[in-house]
């Protein structure tokens, strides 16, 4: 396994005069030429800012999209405008180089202080594929490298990976809070330790919820993933999105987690509805009931009452997926209400909250409850991974 205790933040690095490769995750969405939301962004902002200040020669390197070939539709200029308006005081400049002479000359100008953000990284094919000639020409434009992007650590390209066994490498400051909150919440927590795993099909989550039975004191299972292991319970689904091929595996982590004394808890009621839209007419069932022509699209209020009533005697929760179709009203009620009684104990001092993935960021934003969780992911792939046990060759580089 990974040695995280030999990770070495790039607080420690002397950068003085240095330039610094610094991997970011700018992937962020860029509608009519305007970043729509500059999260990732503002989380990177201070990394920059700390190396600047240190009199680094910052270079920024980062993946947009998922290009083939250069695609001027995917360019990171505009980002690169919405960095440097973070970035009041600091020069920041833009090349439409990745590497190469164009790039060489970009970073040859910059001062001590001074950030140039390099053009999608992606644009070249080399990078995912971690080729060795492309990495040693990225490793060239640097002295020191500086991961700042858990997010991206799970995949194995030449900025995320390679760039490590070439230059004296750290972990940016984004990188260490992401580990942190994870090793906080799975190797380190104040128990008992509740995980809540939602989302559309168990297939995706197997390993994950099969890493998480060993590991957790209450588990959580939401979204329709509880369908699933409601019908391996022997109640009825209706037309609800369900894997039955998947009983059996549902009745294997049953199983697991009574071996590891973890306790397994699924919806006790249902709001089902006609069909899957918003305000479609629905009612509240016991999950003994669901009538065979409707479909479960969320948890219903006494399964809210009984989830809430379980983290108040949890010390830390760790969240990913939401409860019911949360993106459509009214059956985004029960992870909202959720969300907002984690925030509640966590305002309290009684709860440590991490949560991550593409979904549960955007349900816990739609709450309002972002800022009061302990910590919050960006990262989507990294973090399931992490969930599942997986070594990230990301961090595994950072860590040799």
């Amino acid at each position: 396994m990974m040695d995280l205790g030999a990770l070495k933040p790039a607080t420690s690095a002397d950068v003085r005069g240095k330039r610094v490769l610094v991997r970011a995750d700018l992937n962020v969405p860029v509608n009519g030429g305007k970043v729509s939301d500059a999260t990732r962004i503002e989380r990177f902002v201070p990394t920059v800012r700390d190396l600047a200040a240190r009199g680094a020669r910052v270079v920024v390197i980062s993946h947009f999209g998922r290009p083939k070939g250069a695609d001027p539709t995917l360019t990171l200029a505009p980002v690169a405008a919405a960095l440097a308006e973070r970035l009041p005081g600091i020069a920041v400049t833009f090349t439409p180089h990745v590497i190469g002479d164009g790039a060489a000359d970009a970073v040859a100008a910059l001062g001590d202080g001074e950030v140039v953000v390099l053009e999608n990284v992606r644009f070249d094919p080399r990078e995912e594929k971690n080729e060795a000639a492309f990495t040693a020409a990225l490793a060239a434009l640097g002295d020191v490298y500086v991961n700042d992007a858990f997010s991206c650590a799970h995949r194995a390209h030449a900025s995320t990976e390679g760039l490590a066994h070439h230059l004296p490498a750290y972990a940016g400051g984004q990188m260490m809070a992401e580990i942190e909150a994870l090793r906080t919440a799975l190797e380190q927590p104040r128990r008992p330790v509740a995980a809540l795993v939602g989302g559309a099909k168990v297939s995706t989550k197997i390993p994950v919820l099969t890493h998480l039975v060993a590991k957790v004191d209450v588990l959580i299972i939401g979204g329709g993933m509880a369908n699933t292991f409601l019908l391996a319970n022997g109640h009825p689904v209706g037309k609800s999105l369900c894997e039955p091929d998947l009983v059996a595996t549902a009745r294997e982590v049953r199983e697991a987690a009574k071996a590891a004394g973890c306790e397994i808890v699924l919806p006790v009621d249902v709001v089902a509805a006609d069909g899957f839209a918003a305000n479609a007419p629905h009612a509240i069932y016991g999950v003994e009931t669901v009538p065979a022509d409707r479909m479960i699209l969320d948890v219903g209020p006494a399964t809210t009452a009984l989830l809430a009533a379980r983290l108040a005697s949890c010390a830390t929760l760790l969240w990913n997926g939401p409860l019911g179709a949360f993106e459509l009203t009214p059956f985004d009620a029960g992870t909202m209400q959720l969300a907002r009684a984690a925030a509640d104990l966590t305002d309290a001092g009684r709860l440590t909250t991490v949560a991550g993935g593409g979904d549960t960021v955007a349900a816990l934003n739609v709450a309002g409850v972002t800022d009061r969780f302990t910590y919050v992911s960006t990262a989507g792939g990294a973090f399931l991974e992490w969930l599942e046990g997986r070594e990230l060759p990301g961090v595994a580089a950072l860590a040799r």
